[in-house]
């Protein structure tokens, strides 16, 4: 297909302040030390993904339990296409509950649903719960880590690798502080796993002999306002690890440290990321996910019109206090787009732009499945097409 450029103004944004952000080692901002205590941090604005600061964020370190990240990726797409569903009961094999480490004592034989499946992972970073819920997508947990290091391809992460779902100490399992940004930023997608990330303390089995008191590993859920996740990481090689999240007004931050000696000095340095970052910085949201920017017309397709909307959130990213205009959007379209198109397949980008700056791309997808017309469909069409009136 054709690209096709469509060059529209956004009139309602032309008095609001912002700035085309540059990465920390291109402005001041690279003498500013905002994770002294860690070996490898990012911080980054979730919509636009722009980067605010980094330090050594492309060194390859054990990522330990913020693999977890990588599972619930997997875990919230099961969900969202109905492969597994929040009441469903997992039973829970020897092979996962005989995971070492953090854990929520699963036994063999046990039968637990998969929100509480979820809650473990999110909450205490169970590794059994991690593990039944990896044999239960997939089969087996080394045919879900297939499909962690497949889509860790997909989104073009060049310096992760997978050995298991859990972050146990495992040759060549690695990752950096930049590609774990960008596996938080896919796994707010799914919103609703904030839900089970800002959870600071809950019960398994409540009510029973059995009862398991949950408490959050990621003690900012309680302490820094605003952090509603995402995951913990600790062992004896990666230290202390976190990826985090927090939400303001209506600007998402994820930040990102690894190797830091103790929690305090972890916690100390995502504060100061987070504090840094809404202290300079706020967005300007311009679409929900899912939301409708455009209509293709597909002359071989069994739908007419076929409805193109965003795969995320788009905002643009605004430095406090300045100003721009002149903003547009530009919708790209793919040129080798073929039929069939399935459900969330990505046909093109929109761009914000300003002044020629580049503001945000942000994927487009189709919002159903789309076919190859059939022959009474095309001829339809095509009859429908002559016998228009004048």
């Amino acid at each position: 297909m054709r690209k096709v450029a469509t060059m529209l103004s956004i009139f309602c944004l032309l008095t609001s302040t912002m700035v085309l952000p540059v990465q920390a080692e291109q402005s001041e901002k690279a003498e500013v030390d905002l994770a002294e205590n860690s070996k490898s941090a990012i911080l980054m604005e979730k919509d636009t993904g722009e980067i605010l600061y980094k330090k050594n964020s492309e060194e390859r370190l054990p990522p330990a339990s913020m693999t977890k990240v990588m599972t619930m990726i997997l875990i919230m797409e099961a969900l969202e296409s109905g492969k597994i569903k929040l009441d469903e009961k997992v039973r829970i094999s020897e092979n996962a509950a005989s995971m070492g480490g953090s854990q929520i004592f699963l036994e063999e034989g046990e039968e637990m649903t998969v929100e509480d499946l979820l809650k473990g992972i999110a909450v205490a970073s169970g590794n059994d719960a991690s593990v039944a819920l990896a044999e239960r997508i997939a089969g087996s947990e080394k045919a879900f880590v297939e499909q962690m290091n497949k889509k860790a391809k997909e989104l073009g992460l060049k310096n992760t690798k997978f050995k298991n779902t859990t972050g146990l100490p495992a040759e060549g399992h690695y990752s950096t502080a930049q590609d774990m940004a960008v596996m938080a930023k896919e796994l707010l997608k799914h919103e609703q796993i904030t839900e089970y990330t800002s959870i600071y303390d809950d019960y398994l089995r409540k009510g029973t002999e059995d009862e398991f008191w949950l408490v959050n590993t990621n003690k900012l859920v309680k302490f820094y306002k605003g952090v509603d996740g995402l995951k913990t990481g600790y062992t004896s090689e990666a230290k202390y690890c976190l990826t985090a999240t927090a939400k303001k007004d209506e600007m998402r931050v994820i930040a990102v440290v690894m190797g830091a000696e103790t929690t305090k000095k972890r916690n100390k340095d995502i504060s100061a990321m987070l504090d840094y970052a809404f202290q300079q910085y706020n967005t300007k949201p311009v679409y929900d996910r899912f939301e409708q920017v455009d209509e293709m017309n597909l002359l071989k397709a069994d739908k007419a019109n076929v409805k193109v909307v965003t795969g995320d959130q788009v905002s643009i990213l605004m430095k406090k206090g300045e100003k721009t205009e002149n903003l547009e959007q530009v919708i790209e379209y793919k040129e080798d787009l073929s039929l069939p198109l399935k459900k969330g397949q990505e046909v093109g980008t929109l761009k914000l732009v300003n002044d020629k700056n580049i503001l945000s791309e942000t994927p487009l997808i189709v919002n159903q499945d789309i076919q190859q017309a059939g022959i009474w469909t095309l001829m339809k069409r095509t009859m429908s097409h002559f016998y228009k009136p004048f």
